[in-house]
Order: structure tokens, then sequence, then C-alpha cells
């Protein structure tokens, strides 16, 4: 069984969230192998960009990272606090150790910006958030990213992307990426993408 921490900051993007957690969710049941997923963030109860609250399922001090294949980012709003988990140290370790230990670091929208933050992405090619005048995108691209005009970018084991409309394709993508491309045409068969 593959398992894939789901690391949640304050003020995260729910939608975002859902795409990984029900991909997955989705091929633990029609897939070739089952695949848990587990949230974790900072504090027992985390509120999400609109009206939502959620408890996860661990707090990211418990977290090994070597219990897990990969971890899915979502964005989240400014507004809302998101980069004040998103930007702390903890999520940069987390971060820096599934990439020190090659396994995929998935994100979608802003979710990478915290990757970029963690250093990871230096020299290597990423998106981020395209709206905003490029805002976002020129914070990734200070923090050493060589940003790409796509809607999603896949440089060795980290995915990023341009905006919650990216989010299902990127769970894709991770699933691809722990299982294979067979399993993941699979899964979007029975989903109904195709």
């Amino acid at each position: 069984m593959k398992r894939v921490l789901l690391l949640l900051a304050d003020g995260f993007e729910a939608f975002e969230a859902a795409a990984f957690t029900d991909v997955l969710g989705w091929a633990s049941v029609f897939g070739s192998e089952p695949i848990e997923v587990v949230a974790a963030g900072k504090h027992p109860r985390l509120k999400c960009t609109f009206a939502l609250e959620v408890v996860p399922a661990a707090q990211l001090s418990d977290v090994k990272v070597e219990e897990f294949d990969a971890v899915a980012i979502p964005g989240g709003f400014e507004k809302a606090g998101f980069y004040r988990d998103a930007y702390s140290e903890e999520f940069s370790e987390v971060i820096r150790k599934f990439s020190r230990l090659g396994k995929p670091v998935a994100s979608i929208c802003v979710g990478a910006l915290p990757v970029g933050r963690s250093g990871v992405l230096k020299g290597r090619r990423a998106t981020t958030y395209h709206l905003l005048e490029g805002r976002r995108r020129k914070e990734l691209a200070a923090m050493g990213a060589d940003v790409v005009d796509a809607q999603v970018v896949q440089d060795g084991n980290i995915i990023t992307s341009t905006s919650p409309a990216t989010a299902v394709d990127v769970a894709f993508a991770l699933l691809e990426s722990l299982t294979s491309r067979e399993n993941a045409v699979t899964v979007r068969r029975w989903m109904g993408f195709q």
C-alpha cells in the first residue's frame, strides 16, 4: 500500500485538497493498489479558505516522512492565513525531506510557493498561480525556480501547477508517479474523465 501525506496549511483550499483525496481514494477502490491519504497540519483544527473546518488525522510534529511515499500540497489564500503555516520551517523541512529522498512532491497553484521557499526548486522548472499580474510567479522566481508558463510542470519528482483548475490533473500526475500511467488512465475512466 502506498501512503501520501496531505500537507495542510491553515487557510488551504478545500477544492484542491479534495482533488488529491478523491483521485487517490478512487484509485484505492478501482486502481491497481490501495493508496492511503493522511492529512496533517500544525493545528488540531484547520480552517479552509472558504467556510469549512477540518480535523487533520495527524499533527505535523508527529509525521515521519520515511513512512510516506509522497507529499501533496494544496494552495490557499493569503487573506485566510495560508502563508503563516505554509512558510513555516516545519513545512519547509518536511518538503526538503521528501525531496532529498526523491519522493514525489505534488503541489497545486500557490502550493508551489512553500515548495519554492523550502529551497528544493532552485534551478528547477516550476509554475504557480498565473494571474494577479504574475505576482506569485515573480515570487517563485525570486526563490530560485525557473518559472515556466504552463498549466502543469513536472521536473523530476516535483509537480507544480497554475490554478485550482489544474487540481485534478496534478492529482492524476501524482497517481501516475506513484503507480503507473495505465493505472491513472483506468482511474480516470472510472471517475468519468474519459
